[in-house]
């Protein structure tokens, strides 16, 4: 608290409090999912989380740390590559598909040496050529049946009814999980890092901030999540082709999500996680035209509303519902000025 001034410095405000107390008590409520919703509705709910984890992780990476990537789908691919061969190696296949994000993770580690070092357009183009390269080597791979794929078959000696709900709660844990992971982070000190170095790299690195590490915790955490997507996405598919899980569609997809609701906000992704769940399944048999209406409506999201649905309602109501920053405030009420470009804008100190 600055008494001179009559500010005060604070992270939980009670909005922020009964948001996160309200959102651990959905995700308590989803784990009921199965005794609650029939068989439809937890296959839609599934693919839901799917779409939720992608758009967090690709906003974490781009929105917090600006490293923009085209190349995502190569997580997402190797995570369900990683299930398939794990199972086939003895392992018990849901413990395989838990793992199989891991596995994503332990991957992008020596992948991170060659990418992490390039910035801007580069890193993006870099990514693209190394999920195209990953595509190419499993292509290769005779043991999962190359280009035409192959089946978890460990799976199918499940009751459907049984595999379907372990299925939701696989993807509803990894969602969760993945969302905590974000959210610890960003209240973090590193969390302060990554936006420095999104907002001025060089900036950031003159002041002490070490940036490789950032980039690399950053880059880690978001191919965990999508190679955990990946394998959640197999366990419902039950086929794994290589020429679909490693299509750039998937980045696109998470590219979408994290425009539309908010890149660089918490909520924003899970909110165009939603619209895009209910646009894919009103329009995704259209082919081609669905994914140009798809491009065009993120042109248009980026040209009117930059900062998505999300930042447009921060900005403008300046709502927070999660306590990620610091909010400055004057004791006799309102939001108090202050010289830092990112708090005059957003009225927080991140």
């Amino acid at each position: 608290m600055n008494a001179a001034q009559g500010l005060k410095v604070e992270r939980w405000t009670p909005l922020s409090a009964v948001a996160t107390a309200g959102g651990v008590a959905l995700l308590v409520a989803l784990a009921f999912g199965p005794v609650l919703f029939g068989a439809n509705a937890l296959d839609n709910l599934t693919e839901l989380y799917v779409y939720v984890i992608l758009a967090a992780m690709w906003n974490a990476l781009a929105g917090y740390a600006g490293l923009v990537s085209v190349g995502q789908q190569a997580f997402f691919g190797l995570g369900a590559y990683a299930a398939v061969q794990l199972t086939n190696h003895g392992v018990n296949v849901w413990l395989a598909l838990a793992l199989a994000g891991l596995a994503a993770g332990a991957i992008s580690l020596p992948t991170s040496f060659f990418v992490l070092w390039l910035r801007g357009g580069e890193f993006a183009i870099g990514m693209w050529v190394v999920a195209e390269v990953f595509h190419l080597l499993v292509n290769l791979d005779h043991s999962v049946g190359g280009v035409t794929g192959t089946s978890l078959i460990a799976l199918s000696s499940y009751d459907p009814v049984e595999r379907r709900r372990y299925t939701y709660w696989l993807a509803l844990a990894s969602m969760a999980v993945l969302l905590a992971a974000v959210f610890v982070l960003l209240r973090s000190r590193l969390g302060a890092s990554m936006q420095a170095i999104r907002d001025d790299e060089q900036a950031a690195g003159s002041v002490g901030v070490r940036v490789l590490r950032a980039k690399l915790v950053v880059f880690v955490l978001a191919a965990i999540g999508c190679g955990a997507a990946g394998a959640v996405w197999l366990a419902g598919q039950l086929t794994f082709q290589p020429n679909s899980y490693f299509s750039v569609q998937w980045t696109a997809y998470m590219l979408f999500m994290a425009l539309v609701g908010g890149l660089g906000t918490f909520e924003g992704p899970i909110i165009g996680a939603v619209i895009f769940f209910a646009i894919q399944n009103q329009f995704g048999e259209e082919g081609v035209w669905y994914l140009v209406g798809l491009g065009t409506a993120a042109v248009v999201f980026a040209l009117l509303l930059p900062r998505g649905l999300w930042g447009t309602v921060e900005d403008r109501f300046g709502i927070r519902l999660l306590p990620l920053g610091y909010r400055v405030r004057k004791l006799g009420g309102g939001r108090a000025p202050s010289t830092s470009p990112r708090v005059a804008a957003e009225s927080e100190l991140t």
